[in-house]
């Protein structure tokens, strides 16, 4: 028995260890894969207080080992279920049953995909969710990234530094992402922005060899030639293992307020799939330091 289990080790969930930890509370953090969440995938942190350059991967395992440092356990499995039992809530993974006072949901967020033909077949073979993890592959090659947020802008201007060509497809005709990075990628000579057009064919044989582009003002379309596909099109938060316990909104994020609380007691919510208007690093480890007290404040109260 835990005072705390926190499903999920991204930013979130680890911060929230660490403030559970230092209330003196027994912890058990849950990670389907591996500690870090998707800011391993940022090459370069510009914006969190403190540390004015820092890679994502630099970032994750710093705040890991000062979570684990501080008596925090980590268990590498993935929660499907969570049974509320009132005072007892039980976690459910598909090796084991854990249980604990109070939960804090901090599951995050995964690729939000095309719904292309053959979009899950090309994986690995010319199509990517991720450009710090494959763009080496693609050095000196033509690669596109299509979306319009900070991921992708992100991506675009890491891979202008290893790839002979870029293409930018938005959908729409200005960036959401900021206004820096935007101005950044404008400068870079090796890319070239599409605005107004969505990607709507892969052409492949075994490998990704071209996309079809749609032009939304006029219906036209186009073929490029390329190496890659990088999709970087949002998130979509994983809260559905969770949805008789958690109120979700349209979108499939979590309807909590600023205070972390679900309609479930003991149940709480912190990251990237809680329902906010910013998500950032710095929100996500805001979300864990207040789910964490909320939810010792509940251990203590409850129990």
């Amino acid at each position: 028995m835990y005072d705390i289990i926190i499903v999920g080790a991204g930013p979130a969930g680890m911060t929230a260890a660490i403030y559970a930890r230092r209330a003196a509370k027994t912890v058990l953090v849950l990670e389907a894969v591996t500690f870090g969440g998707q800011i391993l995938n940022t090459p370069d942190i510009e914006n969190y207080p403190v540390e004015a350059h820092i890679s994502g991967f630099e970032f994750s395992n710093k705040v890991y080992e000062q979570a684990k440092g501080l008596g925090a356990e980590f268990v590498f499995e993935k929660a499907v279920e969570i049974v509320d039992e009132g005072g007892i809530k039980t976690v459910v993974t598909p090796k084991n049953r854990y249980q604990a006072k109070a939960v804090i949901l901090a599951t995050g967020s995964e690729n939000r995909k095309l719904g292309l033909e053959g979009e899950d077949r090309l994986v690995g073979r010319g199509v990517s969710y991720c450009a710090t993890c494959d763009g080496n592959f693609y050095r000196n090659k033509t690669v596109a990234v299509v979306g319009g947020g900070n991921t992708a802008l992100e991506d675009a201007l890491y891979l202008s530094d290893l790839a002979q060509k870029v293409y930018l497809i938005h959908r729409r005709d200005s960036f959401r992402g900021d206004d820096t990075n935007a101005a950044r990628l404008k400068e870079k000579a090796n890319v070239e922005i599409i605005y107004n057009a969505n990607v709507t064919g892969l052409i492949a044989e075994k490998r990704l060899k071209a996309i079809e582009v749609t032009d939304k003002l006029d219906g036209s379309t186009r073929q490029i030639e390329l190496n890659g596909l990088f999709i970087a099109v949002g998130r979509v938060p994983e809260n559905q293992n969770f949805a008789s316990l958690v109120q979700l909104d349209d979108a499939g994020y979590a309807a909590s307020g600023e205070d972390c609380h679900t309609r479930t007691p003991g149940l709480f919510v912190a990251g990237d799939n809680r329902a906010k208007a910013l998500r950032q690093l710095v929100t996500a480890t805001a979300d864990g330091a207040m789910a964490a007290t909320e939810a010792v404040k509940y251990v203590n109260e409850a129990h």
